[in-house]
């Protein structure tokens, strides 16, 4: 029998913190077993994160090593700042998409932006490194992971692999110096150049970067001067409920439904015109279910129109594994892909699960980015850009008027998780292997 190597993966997100990048360590950690791989978890003991799915706790094997170690943020000192002048409870993470900031919100956003480099949880690297060399040292740790954002984790892993010499795997899941929600900060020139020459480093150093889409690749060797990897998200079969219909259910009504976070960067507001339009003078009964958080002014939009409110339901955040019953009763599903610099390489977690499920997509994007290519790759619907709304009308009346069933066999198998962490374990054993 081959023997167990242990892998140390250093993320901050982890269960249960929601969320496609939890996702794509819990399913990697799932999996590295399987090729020989023993994940050594190490996350924050005390994270900040607001949405928390506590029912993907289940996919945390009791086999594995999960390490949780204190960390300190300042959103504590900003909310208890925000409370003491304001009398209320403040969300840091939608302090940014506020239309009308004060004097306060404004000094949080400049600081935020100039003084803590390169994100909040930067104080965790120094005291995580010397916690982490004993670790490494007394459990026989072969090879460091680090997944970011926030690229501190990176940081650890660079600062960690300089003191250990052990082979060291980055995990780009956006951009760092390029990343669009730099672009919405007041950031200092100086500092901006203070992150590309970290993020230069961790270029420099880490033996493999990996990254999730095309684009993302193409866009990192450019900065990276050398080769970047592609391992995209994926979907886990196991997740798909037994007895899950993947055919639809030819009723009355036609239900579309969108699954995720509608935000500032996420802007519904053309399809729900197309929608309107498409709609709004037939006698086909329709319904729009937004399953997520939904950013204050799309439901104020669809509140202040009697037709789309009638016909608009708020599910509100639900477990992962309740969403499929969602997808289950849908006719269709929403796909809102960002309408922003990095948008030809956004290709969310949610798109390969929305695949299986044998439902037609309709999505707002970039026809041209690599979530388009993937759709259609697998026939699995259309993308249209944000201002085509003559177009999205076009296809929502197709659609409705179509009889015969939509094929809900497509090939994914290259998208399967474990395949997905085969590649992964692969760059894992050259690493092994060039030193051994």
């Amino acid at each position: 029998m081959k023997d167990t190597k242990k892998v140390l993966i250093i993320t901050y997100y982890w269960p249960p913190s929601a969320g496609s990048g939890v996702q794509r360590w819990l399913k990697f950690a799932k999996y590295l077993p399987d090729f020989g791989w023993e994940p050594v978890i190490f996350t924050p003991e005390n994270p900040d994160f607001e949405l928390k799915d506590e029912t993907m706790n289940k996919e945390v094997s009791p086999h594995w090593e999960i390490i949780k170690f204190p960390i300190w943020e300042p959103y504590g000192v900003f909310r208890f700042l925000k409370k003491k002048k304001e009398g209320k409870k403040a969300d840091p993470s939608k302090l940014i998409e506020k239309r009308k900031k004060n004097w306060f919100d404004q000094t949080a956003i400049w600081l935020r932006a100039n003084a803590i480099v390169p994100d909040p949880r930067v104080f965790w690297v120094k005291p995580s490194v010397e916690f982490l060399e004993d670790v490494v040292k007394n459990n026989n740790i072969k090879a460091i992971i680090t997944t970011g954002p926030p690229h501190s984790m990176h940081l650890i892993g660079r600062n960690l692999k300089r003191k250990t010499g052990l082979p060291w795997i980055a995990d780009f899941r956006d951009p760092w110096s390029t990343w669009e929600f730099l672009d919405t900060l007041p950031m200092m020139k100086s500092i901006r150049r203070r992150h590309e020459k970290l993020e230069k480093s961790v270029f420099k150093e880490a033996e493999k970067v990996v990254t999730i889409s095309p684009t993302f690749k193409g866009e990192l060797q450019k900065i990276a001067g050398r080769s970047i990897d592609l391992i995209t998200n994926g979907f886990d079969s196991d997740d798909l409920p037994v007895g899950f219909k993947k055919e639809q259910d030819k009723s009355k009504v036609l239900e579309i439904v969108y699954t995720g976070i509608i935000d500032a960067i996420r802007n519904p507001l053309p399809f729900l015109e197309a929608f309107k339009a498409a709609f709004e003078a037939g006698d086909r009964e329709v319904k729009l279910t937004f399953v997520g958080r939904v950013s204050e002014k799309v439901t104020h939009y669809i509140e202040g129109d009697p037709w789309l409110s009638e016909r608009v339901e708020f599910a509100g955040y639900v477990p992962h594994e309740e969403v499929f019953a969602f997808y289950e009763r849908s006719s269709m599903l929403l796909l809102i892909l960002t309408n922003t610099k990095n948008a030809k390489g956004n290709i969310p977690g949610k798109l390969f699960e929305y695949i299986a499920t044998g439902r037609n997509i309709v999505a707002l994007g970039d026809p041209k980015g690599d979530a388009a290519t993937i759709i259609n790759e697998a026939g699995a619907g259309r993308v249209f850009s944000h201002e085509d709304v003559p177009g999205v009308r076009q296809y929502l009346t197709d659609q409705a008027l179509m009889e015969e069933e939509t094929s809900a066999d497509r090939d994914i198998t290259r998208f399967e998780r474990k395949t997905l962490t085969k590649k992964l374990a692969l760059l894992l054993d050259e690493q092994i292997d060039s030193i051994s």
